[in-house]
């Protein structure tokens, strides 16, 4: 029997999947966290998982699962994110940090993870506002998967997208909506987003090169944010 109010969260130690873990704390009685590593090159976020996991520690967070896809995705093809390349737009259009197929695996295992423990929702923090442009990041692909993974396991999962429509500046604003300035300072101090994995450099939004995309996204959101307040 599936738990229609039970959730898994893809939990990557970011600020994403650390926003999208207190919204579903908020939400649902029994969270469990699912988190990957697939040789990405930031692995340093996976460090930062249980520490965020115990600053929002309650009753109804429940276990975490780690899911080796280190020889899966890399032996797949090298890209920026998971070699030690330069970081820049390809000839299709996207940025060589795009690992093909990654969102796609992911919810793949998430969903015969939460088939076995009786999880209906699963949570994810991908955002089609302000984002790289990856295109398993969009609406129209996790409404695809939804259909997909629901015929393919005879299950009534929800994928949901707290973050689809919203960009980083709203995203902040949401953790501070959630959790207040604890919950803000927790995304900003614990989380790891910075795709060269720097956490040497403290900035206002955190920690990061302060240079590469995902660390421009966070700043920029960050200043918005707060320019609004």
């Amino acid at each position: 029997m599936t738990g229609s109010d039970h959730a898994l969260v893809l939990f990557s130690g970011g600020q994403d999947s650390t926003t999208c873990l207190a919204w579903a704390l908020a939400r649902y009685p029994h969270v469990e966290t699912i988190g990957f590593a697939y040789g990405q090159r930031h692995a340093i976020e996976l460090s930062c998982r249980e520490p965020i996991r115990q600053a929002l520690a309650c009753d109804g967070l429940g276990e975490d699962h780690m899911v080796d896809l280190a020889a899966t995705l890399g032996g797949l093809g090298q890209t920026a994110m998971t070699s030690d390349i330069a970081i820049a737009m390809t000839s299709e259009g996207l940025p060589n940090t795009f690992v093909p197929g990654r969102n796609l695996l992911f919810l793949t295992c998430a969903a015969a993870l939460a088939w076995r423990r009786g999880l209906r929702r699963i949570v994810l923090g991908v955002c089609e506002t302000d984002y790289s442009g990856y295109p398993d990041c969009r609406d129209d692909t996790i409404k695809a998967m939804q259909l997909a993974l629901n015929l393919g396991m005879q299950r009534r999962f929800v994928l949901e997208t707290p973050l689809m429509w919203r960009d980083k500046a709203a995203t902040w604003e949401l953790a501070a909506s959630l959790g207040g300035d604890r919950l803000v300072d927790t995304v900003r101090r614990l989380s790891h987003s910075c795709y060269l994995g720097d956490r040497t450099h403290e900035h206002d939004w955190g920690f990061g090169c302060g240079t590469c995309p995902a660390c421009a996204l966070r700043a920029g959101g960050w200043n918005k944010w707060r320019s609004g307040r």
